[in-house]
């Protein structure tokens, strides 16, 4: 009911199942079980002890609906830094939180009102001196266990509380050595070329090398189809074209894109003259300029002459490195021009204009529309332009004539002659100024904050001069700024789900105790992702603010019922918080389970796509696993530190002398 009512309010925002999205639904279905099963085990617990199911249904549920409410208010204020992020990531993961918020709060309004009344029509009364089934005398075991080690725990709470504190300084190590990513390399099937041969390549010796390539791909038995054009993307370059290549569906293919590429550069570096640089198209793509590889370096300066010393000195560094692939460079200043140099005074005295030979060498070399043929149901021009053979080198100049002033024939040799000079092929610019982009993908097993880090020491080793600027553009530039926002966004994460739970408790200390089971979860998705080899892309940063709000679930369990048995019992805080882990052992045990293997699909995921669920599900899961190991024993300990540090301050304050102020004298009438 929660997935459904959740699809049709996002229906109603015009929102679209996308990869997000769908990521979201999927790790929703873990959570909006959540709710439900406090509900009902609370309720199954009555019915144990000998309630009928109706009382123990309305029994069940006012005893956990704040917790409920509690659980499912401060796991949507986790997102609420998300809806204001700026930029390109902000929009793509608004959507993502926006569905996921909405499916736990229509599961909380299911919780407390469908949830009870199912539990009071579909649960039945159970023997209570009847034997305990096999899974559940394996559950009383367990539980035996937890006892016996909860009892320890609390004996020794102060190696608890250090190995909560080294905890958090192993949390806070761990991300400043994990490898970080921007978004996975997906396996779209879908692979994007861009050719490049030497400068002064003309076009249809540019046809015979891309033909020559051609046959390479067409020998690949992971290749569909491919379909290519000359001149680069809207370019009038005749060195440059475009191929784009489609694989084999994933499951008819024996090899990754990544290894498709890998296995194509050696062949195709064996063609002399052209360069054909692969990458693997994206479903994302960010950055509005193009290039043969995934990641652009942009070097921008008013000075063209620093510009055109400094880009084949980067380009030539950044080759080097083992760590990136497919270096390029979009600033091409070595290409072959013919440059005609006019005798001005000789064609004075012959009579002849500047003018006239712009028009004879467009007569000559251009395409000049000179008739127009009419037809009943059409119309075609005429245009005058010389065969080719006649075009193919500059020596065709001397086949041109002009007519001078008397009427004669003059040959345009004789008042001018060619020379071939080099000249830049384009120069590119980024608003005002003259830019160079260097383009490479990244070698297998390097992370993009690697490659970021040996491209800017490369740089700064040519000792720029001051007229130069460089920075990282498209998908690395989003990637650095996301980079410098994380620490930001967890804190803001943290700093949101704080307020709402003082506010609910109406206490600032109970938050504390239920937010020291963060670290644990940050601890074990960093070490799930390093384990399995997967860097910490945003995906997996998305997980990590997940765990925000998961963790605290056990927390709140607790504490929430801890509290109620000191008022309702008068136990102390000890016994409270001891008979509070034991009650609320088995729902704790079922939600974490819930959540566990609603991301286990994510996380054990294949096929198309699954390179982008993978980190979100393996942060969930080792966040899952490490932290349910931990915060059953660190938070009774938590609370217990904190109520004993929340009554020494109170006592110290009570035993503050207050200053009196002596009565200031009445005046006599």
């Amino acid at each position: 009911v929660s997935l459904l009512g959740t699809l049709a309010i996002i229906w109603l925002l015009g929102y679209s199942l996308n990869n997000l999205s769908l990521m979201a639904l999927i790790i929703s279905t873990g959570f909006v079980v959540d709710d439900a099963i406090v509900v009902v085990e609370n309720a199954v617990k009555h019915i144990e002890a000998g309630m009928a199911p109706v009382a123990a249904a309305l029994r069940g549920a006012k005893e956990v609906g704040f917790t409920v409410l509690a659980m499912s208010v401060s796991l949507v204020a986790v997102f609420i830094p998300l809806l204001f992020m700026g930029g390109i990531v902000g929009r793509l993961f608004r959507e993502f939180a926006v569905t996921l918020s909405l499916a736990v709060l229509i599961s909380l309004v299911i919780s407390l009102t469908t949830t009870p009344m199912l539990c009071a029509l579909l649960l039945r009364p159970v023997d209570t001196h009847a034997a305990p089934g096999r899974f559940g005398r394996a559950l009383d075991r367990v539980l035996a266990g937890y006892r016996r080690t909860l009892d320890w725990t609390l004996r020794h709470a102060r190696f608890t509380l250090l190995l909560l504190a080294a905890t958090i300084a192993l949390n806070a190590w761990l991300y400043t050595i994990v490898p970080k990513g921007f978004f996975p390399i997906q396996d779209t099937g879908r692979l994007m070329g861009a050719f490049q041969a030497d400068q002064s390549t003309s076009f249809q010796a540019m046809r015979q090398k891309i033909d020559r390539m051609l046959k390479i791909l067409r020998t690949d038995p992971d290749i569909d189809n491919f379909y290519e054009y000359s001149g680069g993307f809207g370019s009038q370059q005749t060195n440059t074209g475009t191929v784009f290549v489609r694989l084999k569906p994933l499951a008819e293919r024996k090899a990754s894109a990544q290894e498709i590429m890998a296995r194509l550069r050696p062949k195709l570096a064996g063609v002399p003259g052209i360069a054909l640089f692969l990458s693997s198209n994206q479903d994302l793509t960010i950055g509005a300029r193009t290039s043969g590889a995934q990641y652009q370096y942009t070097m921008l300066s008013s000075d063209l002459d620093a510009l055109r010393s400094l880009a084949p000195r980067l380009r030539g560094a950044l080759a080097r490195l083992p760590q990136l692939t497919d270096v390029n460079s979009d600033y091409q200043d070595k290409g072959l021009q013919t440059q005609l140099v006019v005798d001005r005074a000789a064609a004075a005295r012959l009579g002849i204009t500047a003018r006239q030979i712009d028009a004879a060498l467009n007569d000559a070399f251009g395409q000049r529309p000179v008739s127009t043929t009419y037809e009943p149901l059409n119309q075609y021009f005429v245009v005058l332009t010389l065969l080719p053979q006649f075009t193919q080198d500059a020596a065709a100049l001397n086949h041109v004539y002009l007519v001078g002033a008397d009427g004669a024939k003059v040959p345009l040799a004789a008042i001018s002659h060619w020379e071939n000079r080099t000249a830049p092929l384009a120069v590119n610019h980024q608003g005002t100024a003259a830019a160079a982009t260097v383009s490479f993908n990244l070698a297998p097993g390097v992370t993009l904050d690697q490659a970021a880090a040996l491209v800017d020491k490369a740089f700064a080793g040519l000792n720029p001069p001051d007229t130069v600027s460089a920075r990282f553009a498209g998908a690395a530039q989003v990637f650095q700024d996301s980079l410098a926002t994380q620490p930001w966004l967890i804190l803001a994460a943290l700093l949101s789900v704080y307020i709402v739970l003082g506010i609910l408790y109406e206490s600032a200390v109970h938050p504390l105790t239920i937010l020291s089971t963060l670290p644990s979860a940050g601890v074990g998705a960093l070490l799930a992702l390093m384990a399995c080899g997967t860097e910490f892309s945003l995906i997996a940063f998305i997980g990590v603010v997940l765990l925000v709000g998961i963790v605290k679930k056990n927390a709140i369990m607790m504490i929430d019922t801890a509290l109620q048995l000191e008022r309702e019992q008068g136990l102390g805080p000890e016994a409270s918080i001891r008979q509070a882990c034991l009650q609320r052992f088995r729902p704790i045990l079922m939600t974490t389970l819930a959540a566990l293997f609603g991301a286990l699909p994510l996380a054990l995921g294949a096929g198309d796509g699954a390179e982008l669920r993978r980190p979100l599900g393996l942060a969930i899961v080792g966040g899952l696993l490490f932290s349910q190991a931990l915060t059953l024993y660190t938070t009774p300990v938590v609370y217990l530190a904190l109520d004993r540090l929340r009554h020494r301050t109170l006592r110290r304050f009570r035993r503050t002398p207050t200053l009196a102020i002596p009565e200031s004298p009445v005046p006599s009438q």
